[in-house]
């Protein structure tokens, strides 16, 4: 904006604008910016690291089983340096743990394959082709941990090729790791398809997505998620076609996401992420001197306290809270304010107003904020950042679909996700 435009706004005009100016920058904590985006304390106004005074120090925890126990005798007494002979009782005073990893090299099995010459009618005849000469020379367990480095460890196929090298003594091109890759994200395509059959049949399911570049283009990470499976997806698109298509008629009873249009309407009924606008009430605290952001503040309270104890509450007591939030909700929006900020914050409570307390009518559900599906997508973004995207489609949807099984076998206590590719391959 130039003088001569400055020159013709009015008074009002001009006092808003210096205004907004002078407001401080979003930060992950007043929108739904990531972390990684806000500015870094002053390290001098920074808190120090490490232990607090007066902390209390912790040890680690003794494994389970050992392989190898070594007894530690005393051999003289400290009182009169008597020798203390070798069949004395003893007792344990204290356990101590060492743990190493042993060296790491590759099992190398050489397949032969053999000739003989009958004895009968003097024919060479050779052995069947055996299985090592038909498909890859890698195992089950080296396409695991390339799976495992590549999608969750976020390491570029030069960093894959040097671990394998520097840490197994294996030397793969990294033509050789991108075909590795794709062989072993063939075998979780079925688990893929038993997760959004899962997801195709829920009641309450969730949505959100995150940008990402596909083959030198802005495309979407997508992930749903219902009790029962958690499904990524790569998308070229952030439209509602993606949505769509993932549910293939499928309307559940709840829909949770936040308030982006593509993410509305998939569902009888919609629970919009409180956390979301619990960020933007924090900005309008921030830069208003008016009351009504607080009151937000305190309604959202209010809402949380309720969601975190719906459990454990009686049907009368639920529906009593809930009505009271409603009709609290309702006379805020309905408070009238000449803050321009408070404004926009109260219409984006208004355009989400049947939205807010959806979990109320499916307690125990329906949670009331989006988190878990954001939690879902932060190792994709970390995969983005670290990698700047894919250069196939292909490899975004592998990732994809590994992501689905190991999300999916991850809802059940116990699970961990190397065990789970490696029980995907076979290995």
């Amino acid at each position: 904006m130039g003088r001569p435009d400055l020159e013709r706004l009015s008074r009002e005009e001009l006092i808003e604008l210096v205004l907004r100016l002078q407001r401080p920058d979003k930060t992950s904590r007043t929108s739904s910016k990531p972390p990684s985006t806000d500015r870094k304390e002053r390290r001098a106004a920074s808190r120090p690291g490490g232990g607090k005074p007066g902390h209390e120090g912790h040890s680690r925890i003794l494994s389970e089983a050992f392989d190898r126990a070594i007894d530690h005798r005393p051999d003289t007494c400290t009182g009169c340096c008597a020798a203390l002979p070798a069949d004395l009782a003893a007792e344990t005073v204290s356990e101590y743990d060492t743990l190493e990893l042993p060296p790491i090299k590759p099992i190398v099995e050489r397949h032969r394959r053999l000739a003989v010459r009958c004895p009968s009618c003097g024919m060479r005849v050779a052995a069947a082709l055996p299985e090592a000469a038909k498909g890859t020379p890698f195992g089950a367990r080296i396409h695991a941990i390339a799976t495992y480095l590549k999608t969750f460890q976020a390491l570029s196929y030069e960093r894959l090729q040097g671990a394998f090298a520097d840490l197994f003594g294996l030397t793969i091109s990294q033509g050789g790791l991108m075909n590795m890759l794709r062989r072993a994200q063939e075998h979780f395509v079925g688990g893929r398809e038993d997760a959004v059959s899962s997801l195709r049949q829920a009641s309450v399911v969730s949505s959100d997505e995150t940008g990402v570049r596909i083959e030198g283009s802005n495309s979407y990470h997508w992930v749903f998620r219902c009790d029962r499976a958690v499904v990524h997806t790569a998308a070229p698109t952030r439209g509602a076609i993606v949505v769509r298509t993932m549910m293939d008629g499928h309307r559940p009873d709840v829909w949770c996401s936040d308030r982006y249009a593509a993410q509305q309407g998939h569902a009888d009924a919609h629970q919009a992420c409180l956390a979301h606008l619990a960020r933007d009430v924090a900005y309008a605290l921030q830069n208003s001197e008016d009351f009504l952001p607080m009151r937000l503040k305190l309604w959202l309270g209010k809402a949380f306290r309720l969601a975190r104890n719906i459990r454990h509450l009686a049907p009368s007591t639920i529906a009593a809270r809930r009505r009271a939030l409603e009709r609290t909700i309702g006379d805020i929006l309905n408070t009238a304010t000449a803050c321009d900020l408070t404004r926009k914050l109260q219409n984006k409570f208004a355009r989400a107003r049947e939205q807010l307390l959806t979990f109320a009518y499916w307690p125990g559900q329906v949670e009331p904020t989006n988190n878990a599906c954001e939690r879902d997508l932060r190792p994709a973004v970390i995969q983005r950042k670290v990698t700047n995207g894919y250069r196939a489609m292909w490899a975004a949807q592998g990732e994809a679909d590994v992501r689905t099984v190991v999300a999916t076998a991850r809802l059940t206590p116990g699970a961990d996700i190397f065990g789970t590719i490696a029980a995907t391959l076979g290995a």
